[in-house]
């Protein structure tokens, strides 16, 4: 998690001493100051620390600070900020052991250190292994608003694994802050609940994720976001990546959110009227979450907001509620993934990052969702570009925290993968045409060596995958078709229109007599090199459930800058227009590369396709010879292609 600490915040909502003093006339049994509170922390206790922005810092710097410091104290927790103290060099300096759920920055030097311990689980897992006793808590640190009229408090920004901690918790200590917003949802506790109340005025901690002027990152967004349709239920996610994906989606309508998580990312959103949360299936028109990572802006939002419902992670990231809800997508930053769809989340070659969280519950209900998407992301290489992301097999160190069946699209900022359903060989040819272009051939290599692809397969195009070139059509008798620049995944499909083809048909669009397709032809057709030809392809259906129902191609001959141009249309398809469609976007294509003009052979017999090539363009001349018509149209512009 790349983050930046924020230490200051707005004016208090009310002072310290006033609202010292209401708790000290209603609770006065309860008041204590930090210093006295820890005070009843003793050897051998396992004492629970409130998550992230919550985490009762005044508390564990009390703690930390005490002259006799209780031996064999375990301070247990998930996210936290400044929950271990540092010197100048950035060793953790820590008078106790920790173990945690997840490795942000805070932990990671005193794991490195030895003297902290990572427990790779499921977050939602967690609150079982407390009501269960496999992991007893003797006292629960927490930090919660000020109480209510009828003596409640709210869990604020954090409800996530923290209700679980109080309910299993032997005592409980929480810090009492007019700075904690007051959040809906199940976030309240009773005043009698506490043991202990501790006031403090300290700004709420916050998180800001710096601006994004990486143009991988934005590129690996802008293709996230090309994906998620209107209606959609969305889950956030830890990392850079999935929040810039939301500054995409300003043109959605309707979109819901039903996250572990949420940030600042979502206040131009919700400030633009496009998080209705209208097709939900639960908790229709809210905001639903388990905490927040956020600045002021955010908190004042949240702030006694019925928009917005805080529940705890058991229940947020329960599959099945996730797998109802409308079109659900979650988004999970990964570190590493091989060629068989493998996907570590919380390491890279050994050191520790991050976190399981809620990645798998998401990543399954997203999929059992009624047109839903569980995305994976990454950087094709690491920041230096020195190693690949995308690898053979994973590392050792890189423990694979998504498996492969459970993997859907895999997005890199040279393109989108689709692996569900895949083959190994599919699957490899997939993340190999996604990762970066230094590494394919290497990639490639590998996979023949371990016979995960035949020795004749090759990766020609070393471009990102021209999302822009995608568009949709309605067709003459008005089904809608999706016409995209093809990929290496189309292969099967290509083979199988090219073979739902009646023989005279192969003849006529091809101008000769095949049976089959070769594994050259294959490429040809599916794996251009992009520098210079294009292969397009009619989709019905969805991205990851449609059918190649149209093919066309243009090859560019650089010695006339003239390409030849090849089509298939399903039989089912012809008649509709399909095919005026399919030129339409190759005359296009090839006017921005400067093409000159298309030349194709006909046969004379064929009608259609030679009346198609008399409306590419107003300069068409034919000349016949003994094998059929050779039809060239000039484009009027045209220059070096």
């Amino acid at each position: 998690m790349e983050e930046t600490i924020i230490e200051s915040g707005d004016a208090n909502k009310a002072s310290v001493a006033t609202m010292a003093e209401s708790l000290k006339a209603r609770f006065p049994e309860k008041l204590r100051t930090a210093q006295l509170a820890v005070l009843a922390i003793q050897p051998g206790h396992r004492v629970f620390l409130g998550t992230a922005c919550a985490t009762p810092c005044g508390l564990v710097n009390a703690l930390e600070n005490l002259d006799k410091p209780p031996p064999d104290i375990e301070l247990v927790h998930f996210i936290t900020t400044n929950a271990i103290p540092h010197d100048n060099a950035g060793r953790a300096i820590t008078k106790y052991r920790h173990r945690s759920f997840f490795v942000s920055s805070d932990v990671r030097a005193s794991i490195e250190q030895g003297l902290a311990e990572y427990v790779p689980i499921q977050i939602s897992q967690v609150p079982g292994l407390m009501s269960q006793g496999m992991l007893p808590i003797d006292v629960a640190m927490i930090q919660v608003s000020p109480p209510d009229a009828f003596g409640f408090v709210s869990l604020g920004v954090s409800v996530d694994i923290v209700a679980a901690a109080v309910t299993a918790a032997q005592f409980v200590i929480a810090e009492v802050n007019p700075n904690m917003p007051r959040t809906e949802g199940e976030t309240t506790l009773n005043v009698e609940e506490i043991d202990i109340l501790v006031p403090v005025s300290t700004p709420v901690t916050e998180y800001v994720h710096a601006p994004v002027t990486e143009q991988v990152v934005q590129q690996i967004a802008r293709y996230i976001a090309g994906i998620i349709d209107d209606g959609s239920t969305l889950q956030i996610g830890l990392g850079r990546i999935p929040n810039e994906a939301l500054r995409y989606l300003s043109k959605r309508r309707n979109l819901g959110i039903h996250s572990d998580l949420i940030t600042d990312s979502i206040l131009p959103l919700l400030k633009k009227g496009i998080l209705t949360g209208q097709n939900k299936s639960h908790a229709k028109g809210k905001i639903v979450a388990s905490f927040a990572l956020g600045s002021r802006a955010l908190y004042d939002v949240l702030d006694g907001n019925a928009r917005f419902s805080f529940h705890p992670i058991t229940w947020v990231a329960d599959e099945a509620i996730i797998a109802a809800q409308h079109k659900m997508v979650s988004i999970t930053q990964a570190f590493s993934i091989d060629l068989t769809g493998q996907v570590c989340v919380d390491q890279f070659e050994g050191r520790l990052y991050g976190g399981l969280g809620a990645q798998v519950e998401f990543a399954r209900g997203s999929a059992r969702s009624p047109g839903g998407k569980p995305i994976v992301c990454l950087t094709s290489t690491t920041e230096d570009g020195s190693q690949s992301r995308i690898k053979c097999v994973l590392a050792p160190g890189e423990a694979a925290s998504l498996a492969r069946s459970d993997v859907h699209f895999v997005i890199t900022e040279f393109g989108i993968a689709y692996l569900h359903g895949k083959s190994i060989r599919e699957r490899a040819l997939a993340l190999i045409s996604v990762a970066h272009p230094d590494f394919r051939d290497s990639l490639l290599d590998q996979a023949k060596k371990l016979g995960f692809v035949e020795s004749v397969c090759t990766i020609n195009n070393v471009l990102p995958y021209p999302i822009e070139e995608e568009h949709s059509v309605e067709l003459g008798d008005g089904r809608k078709v999706t016409i995209r620049p093809s990929m290496v995944l189309d292969a099967s499909d290509i083979k199988a229109l090219f073979y739902g083809l009646p023989k005279n048909d192969r003849y006529t669009r091809f101008f000769r007599h095949i049976r089959s397709l070769s594994a050259d032809d294959i490429q040809k057709l599916c794996n251009p090199d992009y520098k210079l030809n294009a292969t397009f392809v009619a989709i019905h259906g969805t991205r990851e459930h449609g059918h190649v129902v149209g093919h066309a191609a243009y090859f560019v001959n650089p010695a006339t800058n003239i390409a030849e141009t090849a089509f298939m249309v399903a039989p089912a398809w012809q008649r509709t227009g399909l095919g005026s469609h399919l030129q339409r976007c190759l005359v296009e294509h090839a006017k921005k590369r400067g093409v000159s003009g298309f030349q194709a052979e006909i046969l004379p017999t064929n009608v259609s396709m030679i009346r198609l090539a008399q409306k590419c363009s107003d300069n068409v001349s034919t000349q016949r010879d003994e094998d059929g018509l050779h039809v060239t149209m000039m484009f009027q512009t045209g220059g070096p292609a």
